[in-house]
């Protein structure tokens, strides 16, 4: 009964953020007590240079900002890429599927909150960062209560245009 009641208030914490986030933004927040090993955090995730840069500069800003850092964790950046590669597949720059990414990283890595961010055809880490930190509802992502995160940013391979997918978690 308990669970179904998580359950219920869940649903309903995803359709409120959903309908309250800018487009390119969103959060859901897990208030159950999972007790799921993180184990995941050993996934093999092979980073670029860019994808790298674009968590310190996220890091960096939180630093200047009086808050922690975030730890990167490979399973997460793996879901970024994942949900990239759909978005390239489809031609598209969006959170679809964004509540079932959100569900697995809480129950994989027992996450009380998840937040998202996406872009699309920005060159730099700089560009992107920026266009972030100047967007009410990315900023909010960035600067939020969250201990980890991951990234993935891929190039259409027709287009080369670049793709970004960022994941916040708070465990």
């Amino acid at each position: 009964m308990k669970r179904n009641l998580l359950r219920i208030a869940f649903v309903a914490t995803v359709i409120f953020t959903m309908n309250s986030c800018s487009s390119n933004s969103e959060e859901v927040t897990d208030n159950s007590s999972n007790s799921t090993s993180l184990t995941a955090k050993a996934v093999s995730y092979n980073y670029t240079e860019t994808e790298l840069l674009t968590m310190d500069l996220i890091n960096d800003y939180r630093v200047s900002v009086g808050l922690n850092t975030l730890e990167k964790i490979n399973y997460i950046s793996v879901k970024s890429e994942v949900h990239d590669e759909y978005m390239i597949t489809n031609k598209v720059v969006n959170h679809d599927d964004f509540v079932a990414r959100s569900e697995d990283i809480m129950n994989v890595l027992d996450a009380k909150k998840v937040g998202e961010n996406v872009a699309y055809n920005f060159n730099t880490p700089e560009s992107v960062v920026a266009a972030w930190l100047h967007s009410p509802g990315h900023k909010a992502n960035i600067v939020g209560n969250y201990t980890h995160f991951g990234i993935a940013i891929k190039s259409d391979p027709i287009t080369g245009e670049k793709y970004f997918t960022n994941i916040f978690a708070k465990i």
